[in-house]
Formats: C-alpha cells, structure tokens, sequence
C-alpha cells in the first residue's frame, strides 16, 4: 500500500503514521514468534510505504516490517526518506533490529524513528542515533553517492 502524505495540503502527523504502522501490523505473518510488528515509512516526496514481519519456519528466512516496507520504497522508485514509525504489541517499544537499522542507514541517517508499543507508549531517535558506528560505502572505499 502506498498513500500519499499531503492530503488537501495537510501533513501527516505522527499519530496518522503511526496508524498506518499499525494497520500493517495486523497483516503480519507471525505464527513462531507471535510478535507482529508494522511499519510505515515516509518517503521525502510523501509517498508511505508499510510493511509487515514476514516469518518462515526456517527463522533466518524471515523479513523484518521496517526491511519489507523499506523494500516496497525502493521498488516504486522512494530513494530518499523522512521518517519511519515501527509498531509493535510490546509494552516497550521495540527499536528497530540492526539489520534494519543497517539497511535504512543505506539511504541517509537523518532519518526519524518512532516505535510504538501495544499501548501507545512511544520513543523516537534518529537514526544516526541508533547506528552510530555505520558500515556504509566508505568502508567499501566508495563515495557516499556512488553507492546511489
């Protein structure tokens, strides 16, 4: 599902990402761990994209929300991204697992985060903030931009 952010001009606020967050949560496919989380993230040109955890039997073959609506940016064409809302039905929200931390640090690491629990209790950082030591194209000895 993609939405666009300017409805009648207006932004979204936190609270209209963080419900789409949610709505994505319900889809998830988490018969093992029972832990369903969504995600929503909000491309620079308004775009939303969601996402869901997708798990398999085989654990290493599952797909965490923020990858898979992460996933659903980068094929529509979203290179660039504001911010991501994770929803998960913890009593603490959950941050976002390394390897999606990773991977989002791929397209810039201003971007905003906000996970919710399951009682709307909510934290937010920067990436930057939860990625401080990143693994990025310099280490591969590329320029930033030659990774795009």
């Amino acid at each position: 599902m993609t939405k666009t952010r300017a409805q009648d001009g207006v932004t979204l606020s936190w609270e209209d990402l963080a419900a789409e967050a949610r709505s994505a949560r319900e889809r998830a496919h988490a018969p093992y761990s029972r832990f369903a989380v969504g995600a929503a993230l909000e491309a620079a040109d308004g775009r939303v994209f969601v996402g869901c955890n997708v798990e398999s039997a085989s654990y290493p073959v599952g797909t965490c929300a923020e990858r898979v609506a992460l996933g659903h940016a980068v094929v529509s064409g979203a290179r660039s991204f504001a911010r991501i809302v994770v929803a998960s039905g913890g009593a603490v929200p959950a941050s976002p697992c390394g390897m999606c931390r990773q991977a989002l640090a791929e397209f810039g690491l201003e971007l905003e985060v906000m996970s919710v629990g399951g009682n709307g209790v909510a934290t937010t950082w920067r990436l930057r903030d939860l990625l401080p030591a990143h693994f990025g194209p310099q280490q591969l000895g590329l320029a930033p931009e030659a990774a795009s």
